[in-house]
């Protein structure tokens, strides 16, 4: 089947599946990830996502590795610009990848344009914002101003956030709103799965009424929707959470593979798929295109097996009796978790 297209913004028109190259350089080979890229582009895909901080874990000697892989693609097979849709990323201020720019220690207007040339809210993951952890701020008026700098000379055609809060994108489309030349704001790009649906705490409303679609990374969280972390064997030793236990804190952080709470509603969303005669990565990846602002889900996949089997999701349509049981799970997910945050509120407060 060929990945069906979407409508983004005049002139940008992304495939509904966009495929993620953070594997590159790093569980992924030069040459397997042109067979992916190959396999991914004949099927329709002509969206692909990377950033400057790729691939993950994230390390000095494979830094940039993603993106040159794309490239070096891209200029081997021939294939006319016009064709694809590329997403990268700046690396905003964490205190980590010193060897990005001395850290960096802020997204300003310089750390933008080195970054688009060489190519503010919580850390990505992180679902509550605490103050005290607030980084150097930047004026959003010059992060605007860099990245319409970027759009007018033709290095990039259209600015998207990512990791983003409802307050941090309404006050975006008001500063590129108030700039000459209006650089338009197209998209956001948030997690959004079956375990992580904050999107529609706030978010969503903002997106559907300004007109911004989301691009929506880790469908599957990071393979755990596909249910082998759970299974007898706790997955192959070679997927992401084995290879690098202990040495990808961020990914961790976000999918603690003990955590009862994400264990016990990846079962359930498991057993939902197998009642239906579906896998659980085709429930996972049809529940996310479903979402009327979903212009793309961001996979990613390290074998030709996992890149069909998300493919084969586009032709599934959930049931409204699949995403009555599907949401039942999700409220008891949430209460749950209310239930641990007043337990631990009494625990501090004692």
């Amino acid at each position: 089947m060929a990945v069906p297209l979407f409508k983004m913004a005049p002139g940008l028109k992304v495939s509904k599946l966009c495929l993620g190259t953070m594997t590159f350089g790093e569980q992924n080979s030069l040459n397997q990830s042109f067979c992916l890229l190959d396999e991914a582009f004949d099927a329709g895909i002509n969206f692909f996502d990377s950033a400057e901080m790729y691939p993950v874990p994230q390390r000095a000697e494979t830094q940039g590795r993603s993106e040159e892989y794309l490239g070096r693609w891209i200029r081997e097979r021939k294939i006319s610009r016009n064709r694809l849709v590329l997403a990268t990323k700046v690396a905003g201020p964490s205190g980590q990848m010193t060897w990005i720019r001395g850290g960096p220690k802020c997204l300003d207007a310089q750390n933008i344009t080195d970054a688009i040339d060489n190519s503010y809210v919580p850390m990505f993951g992180e679902t509550e914002y605490d103050p005290t952890r607030q980084l150097c701020s930047v004026p959003i008026e010059e992060q605007v101003i860099a990245l319409q700098r970027a759009v007018s000379v033709g290095k990039i055609r259209y600015i998207g956030l990512s990791n983003e809060t409802p307050y941090g994108l309404m006050k975006f489309l008001q500063v590129a709103k108030n700039t000459s030349g209006y650089p338009k704001i197209v998209s956001v790009q948030n997690s959004y799965s079956l375990l992580g649906r904050t999107f529609d705490s706030g978010l969503a409303e903002c997106c559907h009424h300004e007109g911004i679609f989301l691009l929506a990374y880790s469908p599957l969280a990071m393979g755990i929707l596909s249910g082998k972390y759970f299974s007898r064997c706790g997955g192959p030793p070679d997927s992401r959470m084995n290879l690098f236990r202990g040495k990808y804190s961020e990914g961790e952080s976000r999918y603690n593979l003990s955590n009862v709470t994400i264990k016990s509603a990846t079962l359930e969303y498991i057993y939902i798929a197998e009642k239906y005669s579906l896998s659980p990565t085709a429930l996972a990846i049809a529940f996310v295109l479903k979402h009327p602002l979903v212009a793309s889900a961001i996979f990613g996949a390290t074998r030709s097996w996992q890149l069909r089997e998300v493919i084969k999701a586009c032709e599934l349509k959930l049931s409204p009796e699949i995403i009555l049981e599907i949401d039942g799970v999700h409220t008891r997910m949430n209460h749950e978790n209310a239930e641990k945050r007043v337990l631990l509120g009494a625990v501090v407060t004692c």
